[in-house]
This record gives C-alpha cells, sequence and structure tokens, in this order.
C-alpha cells in the first residue's frame, strides 16, 4: 500500500519487484483537468524519498506539459530559427544547420527533450569521433569520423539550444554540462617558406594575381576579409588599410558579411612597397568598388581564389597549401624577425595575444631560445 505524504509531497510505496516508487503530481493538463503523474524509482525507500523531493522541486519550476511536446530534434530546429539566425552571423548559417541536420537530428533526434541525457550526447561523440563523415569512405573501407573540433563545436551547438530550453523553463539542467570532450589535436602549421617566396610571386605575376597575394602576405588578412576591401578603405596617402568587412558564400551567392567580433574590425599600416602595389592594382580594378573585383566588377568568390593559389603553387613547383597558411606565413615572418606578439595579434585581428601566442607556440618558442642564449653569451661575457 502507497504510503501517504502530505499535499504536495507525492506518495511513497514498495512494488512487487522490491523496488520502491515515488509518485508526485506534475501539474494540470489545461485542456481536460486532469493530474499529470510522474514516479522515481530507487532501491530504497530513503533514496526515492531524496529523489521524489527532487522531482517534485524541479517540476514545479518546469512547464511540464510543454517539456513533453518536443523532441531533442524539434527543439534544435526551434532554437535554430529563433535564436541562431539572431546571434549567429550569417556566414555560421550552414554551418550550424548541417551540423543539426547531418549529425544530431539523425542520432539523438527521437529523444524526448526533458529525457535528453548526458549518456546520450557521450554516446553520440564517441560515435562522430569513429565514423561521422559518413559520406566519406577512405582508401581501406574505414569510415572517417570527425574531427575532434567538429565535435566540439556541436556540443557547443546542443549547449546554445539547451540553455534556451532552460530559460523556457523545458529542462532544469543543461545535459552537456560535464560532458568530457576530446581534446584538440594539434596539426603542424604549414607555411610558404621564406627561401619559396621568389618563385611563388614570380608565378604569380606571370598569372596576373600578384597583387593579391603580395597584399596578403603583407597583412596576413583572412581571405573573406582581403575579398572585401573597397578602395574607400584605403588610404594610399596616408598608406594605411581599413578593414571593416568580409566576402563569404551564403547558399550559393557570394554576398559582403559583417566580420567576426568587434577586433576583427581594425586598421593596418602598409609599407611603402604595398602602396606601389596597390597603386598598381588601382589601374587593374577600372571603376569596380571592390581592391580585388571578379571580372564583372563584383567580389571574387572565396572558392575561385583558392583555386587561383593551387594553380600558382603547382606551375611553380611548390607544395600545395591553404589560403590561410598564407596568413599563417604573414604570423610567423613577423614573430621571427621581432614584431611584438601584442602587435601582431592586433595586426591579426585575434581577441586577445594569449590566443596569439597560443597558436603560434612554436615560433615564440624558438625566439625565447635565441633570448636565452643571448642572455647566456652577456652573462658569460661579465663572469670573465
Amino acid at each position: 500500500m502507497a504510503k501517504r505524504r502530505a499535499n504536495g509531497e507525492g506518495s511513497i510505496r514498495k512494488r512487487s519487484d522490491g523496488r520502491w516508487e515515488g509518485r508526485y503530481t506534475a501539474g494540470r493538463n489545461p485542456e481536460t483537468g486532469k493530474p499529470i503523474y510522474k514516479n522515481v524509482l530507487g532501491k530504497t525507500q530513503a533514496e526515492v524519498k531524496a529523489k521524489l523531493k527532487a522531482a517534485i522541486e524541479e517540476s514545479a519550476n518546469l512547464d511540464m506539459l510543454k517539456a513533453e511536446q518536443y523532441t531533442t530534434g524539434q527543439w534544435m530546429d526551434v532554437w535554430f530559427e529563433n535564436c541562431a539566425k539572431i546571434k549567429v552571423r550569417p556566414s555560421s548559417h550552414q554551418t550550424y544547420r548541417g551540423y543539426i541536420d547531418n549529425h544530431i537530428k539523425p542520432n539523438i533526434g527521437d529523444v524526448p527533450l526533458n529525457k535528453l541525457s548526458s549518456l546520450h550526447l557521450q554516446k553520440l561523440y564517441k560515435k562522430l569521433l569513429t565514423g561521422g563523415r559518413v559520406e566519406r569512405i577512405e582508401s581501406k573501407g574505414q569510415l572517417k569520423g570527425l574531427s575532434a573540433k567538429t565535435v566540439r563545436n556541436i556540443n557547443q551547438v546542443i549547449s546554445s539550444a539547451m540553455d534556451f530550453a532552460r530559460d523556457q523553463k523545458l529542462i532544469s539542467s543543461n545535459p552537456t554540462d560535464g560532458c568530457a570532450l576530446p581534446k584538440l589535436e594539434h596539426k603542424e602549421m604549414k607555411t610558404l617558406p621564406v627561401e619559396q617566396l621568389t618563385s611563388f610571386l614570380r608565378e604569380a605575376k606571370e598569372n596576373g594575381v600578384f597583387e593579391l597575394y603580395y597584399i596578403e602576405l603583407a597583412t596576413g588578412l583572412r581571405r573573406g576579409e582581403l575579398l572585401g576591401l573597397k578602395w574607400e578603405d584605403i588610404d594610399l596617402t596616408q598608406g594605411s588599410l581599413r578593414v571593416q568587412r568580409q566576402v563569404a558564400r551564403i547558399n550559393g551567392e557570394i554576398i559582403e558579411a559583417p566580420l567576426k567580433t568587434k577586433n576583427t574590425y581594425r586598421t593596418l599600416p602598409l609599407s611603402a612597397d604595398a602602396v606601389g602595389v596597390l597603386q598598381e592594382q588601382r589601374k587593374k580594378s577600372g571603376s569596380s568598388p571592390y581592391v580585388f573585383p571578379s571580372p564583372t566588377g563584383g567580389p571574387i568568390s572565396p572558392d575561385s581564389v583558392l583555386h587561383m593559389l593551387h594553380r600558382v603553387l603547382k606551375r611553380a613547383g611548390l607544395a600545395q597549401v591553404r589560403f590561410h597558411d598564407l596568413r599563417h606565413t604573414f604570423e610567423t615572418l613577423a614573430l621571427q624577425n621581432g614584431v611584438d606578439i601584442k602587435t601582431v595579434s592586433g595586426m591579426l585581428g585575434h581577441y586577445s595575444a594569449g590566443f596569439t601566442l597560443d597558436t603560434y607556440t612554436h615560433v615564440t618558442t624558438s625566439a625565447k631560445k635565441e633570448a636565452a642564449n643571448t642572455m647566456g653569451s652577456i652573462l658569460s661575457g661579465a663572469l670573465q
């Protein structure tokens, strides 16, 4: 027989299978007026008593009926349409949509929102790491897993959606809290070695794209920032360049988009040589407002710039690198030649010098060794 408890405390009974069960009312159905019953189970009466108390406190703060209306997949769609589209840059919408449609919904989309647990998520992340990229098959027939960075990004998307669900009183806690996430892999950074720059720039000039790649190597701009440059951003007299927008491909369309963060809006100085290169580019760009326009006068496709880079590298007999590796080349050469980390960080548009230090540890470690050797020489001389 159930043990009656005071109003609002529920009831506890011992079941025929030997376990204890606590039942409580989690509100009433507004349409029928009937109570919504919930239960908790445990091995001992004390365990169930504690669980029952926690469940009642939780239900008092949650909209239980509304919570039961959503699966995890449905809630991800609600969050994307009402939150992500407002808070996230347009250039990231497609990425978020891909995470939801390709990875989250197929695996945990049917799980009721209020039943989603950390264990569901741990199983999802393990699966994605071992075989998430199902559309690509390795040469040995092995499914390729997603990178640790992508899995962490997916966790962040789910976490944001669950925070919103908690704000709406649909869940009491965020199931991503405390999840064990994969460690980021350290990838060897690629750059164009300084001894290859002459060959690269010579071939770029032969292909009519010298100015674009020279300015990239001179400033370290992100690809979208470089392609978003307009002549109104360039002061050839003062020798400066303002970064105010980027060009991105969104849903197949080449558009202007805002920059990533406030730190990415910045003004960079230009060397005399860079000013000269831009003066020559001014003659080539015609009436287009863009510094590096497409043949039609609009912005160049980011994909086209990458294809051009690969053609130039191939014809120059150099190893293939990504466009972003030209930015790494600027950063590495600047640090190796004595430019201080704070200045480099500001020119790159990083949010902090600490991030730059973490990213270019291999360069700063070399500089520290040189400093140690220099100090050793000075002190050795003092002892003689």
